[in-house]
């Protein structure tokens, strides 16, 4: 990001979500809320029922160590939907693979009116990670923007080196498919309007 200051459309983002944080350390415990209804933290808050349902939490997103299986496995399957993500926190790990499916599950929770929290171990490199992609996805932020506004509401994510070269990597495959959704919306309109005046004629 610019030395200069966050760029114009982070600025736009910031002041359409705004940020009332005042960060405190112990907060690392804790779930914050990224973009409405979507939420990032570790792995402790998934395990309270409770605070989960007074944060209005109806799908998790558990990115898991298979080591970690014990602790991250569904606690509440009754209550809440659940995807399980096999992802160490490494360098020889492929975190663009699951970028898709990661995306499908929260925007599926999110337009039904659902919210998701997003969690790995610590609430610092993967899960992190997985959220800035979402945001650069719906956005259309870079990943040092997209990161900054991830970091802005939860100030100690770090994801590793490698997982911020993924990120980086991922920024023209999202570009490319913006690009790819909005000509087939420009086609399927002007098949409608094509259509439409068809219709005319004939009358």
């Amino acid at each position: 990001m610019s030395l200069c200051g966050p760029s114009p459309e982070l600025a736009a983002l910031d002041a359409q979500v705004p940020n009332k944080i005042e960060w405190r350390y112990e907060m690392r415990r804790e779930a914050q809320e990224i973009l409405p209804g979507l939420y990032v933290g570790p792995f402790q808050p998934s395990w309270k029922r409770e605070a989960l349902k007074g944060l209005g939490i109806t799908h998790i997103l558990c990115i898991a160590d298979p080591r970690e299986a014990h602790l991250f496995k569904p606690r509440f399957p009754d209550d809440f939907v659940y995807l399980i993500q096999d992802i160490r926190d490494a360098d020889d790990q492929n975190l663009i693979r699951i970028f898709p499916q990661a995306q499908m599950f929260i925007d599926s929770a999110l337009s039904a009116g659902g919210r998701v929290y997003v969690h790995c171990g610590d609430g610092i490199s993967r899960s992190p990670a997985i959220v800035t992609a979402y945001v650069m996805i719906k956005t259309g932020l870079n990943h040092e923007d997209a990161f900054a506004f991830v970091q802005s509401r939860r100030f100690c994510v770090a994801p590793r080196t490698e997982f911020v070269h993924q990120l980086e990597a991922y920024r023209p495959m999202v570009l490319a498919a913006q690009t790819m959704a909005a000509d087939q919306g420009a086609q399927a309109g002007q098949r409608t309007n094509r259509r439409g005046r068809d219709d005319d004629d004939e009358e």
